[in-house]
């Protein structure tokens, strides 16, 4: 049998009934030593699949500013494991994933890892479009996630785009988690419409402040002087869809494309109209 991993993976949760048995039965047992859902007042059956699985449940309660759910949980349930990795209801780990989890974690290398996705949409795995990546693997007391004062810009109680800031070394795991959402397009549609809320409203905070500004990388000057121009719907259309192979998926790839242009689109007109 092999060792149980020095690992507590944190899975902040809402109304996640549909994703969380899926998640939970690809984590398996004997992999972490601790499995945690931070649950943010979940009125469906999140909870009673939790216990199913033996699962230690964390009621969080958002109060509108810092921290939020994922800083909460590190600042005042700190885990005892080495590791902690975050994952959403809505991804699921791969045995390939465990894999070479297990052989990254023999070394002390790294404080954390980068993690690659699957992206799945409408039933099946695109092939093509930008690819998605996270660091939400990391050595417990390497940092924490970036601080953005936002005095409740939106309904969003946890760090959605905000990225760990943490002291070290970051390494990279290839093999891919999958990352599904069974709750359809409606909910696809309702949550990135606050997500460009939100994007809209930081661009609006940080811009004015010439520290963060500086320390922007390249990639993020990139994004943030799209935002401010029309054409940042249309310029991440065309890189999705033809430069980056979003077309491999026809129709529905397109389909992907063009939602994911008006997301885009959205923050470009919520900026403005914020400015007005």
């Amino acid at each position: 049998m092999l060792p149980v991993l020095d690992l507590t993976i944190a899975i902040p949760v809402k109304n996640e009934e549909v994703n969380l048995k899926g998640c939970l039965q690809a984590i398996g047992e004997d992999f972490a030593k601790k499995i945690v859902l931070i649950d943010s007042g979940s009125t469906d059956g999140t909870k009673a699949i939790a216990a199913q699985f033996g699962i230690e449940v964390i009621d969080f309660k958002w109060d509108g500013k810092f921290p939020k759910k994922r800083n909460w949980y590190l600042r005042t349930h700190t885990p005892t494991t080495k590791w902690v990795l975050f994952l959403d209801a809505d991804e699921y780990i791969t045995p390939a994933f465990k894999n070479e989890l297990r052989e990254a974690l023999k070394t002390d290398d790294f404080v954390g890892y980068w993690l690659n996705y699957t992206i799945y949409f409408m039933g099946k795995i695109n092939r093509g479009g930008y690819p998605l990546k996270k660091l939400a693997l990391f050595k417990v007391g390497a940092g924490e996630y970036e601080r953005i004062d936002e005095e409740q810009w939106s309904k969003l109680d946890m760090e959605i785009h905000e990225h760990p800031i943490l002291n070290g070394t970051l390494g990279l795991i290839k093999s891919k988690i999958d990352h599904r959402d069974f709750r359809g397009i409606n909910h696809y549609v309702a949550k990135h419409s606050e997500y460009a809320s939100w994007e809209a409203s930081r661009y609006l905070k940080i811009s004015q402040d010439d520290t963060i500004r500086n320390s922007w990388t390249w990639k993020q000057k990139l994004k943030y002087r799209l935002m401010r121009s029309v054409l940042i719907g249309p310029v991440y259309f065309l890189g999705s869809f033809f430069l980056l192979g979003g077309f491999r998926d026809g129709k529905r790839g397109l389909a992907f494309a063009i939602l994911k242009m008006s997301y885009f689109n959205q923050i470009y007109c919520k900026i403005k109209e914020n400015e007005a």
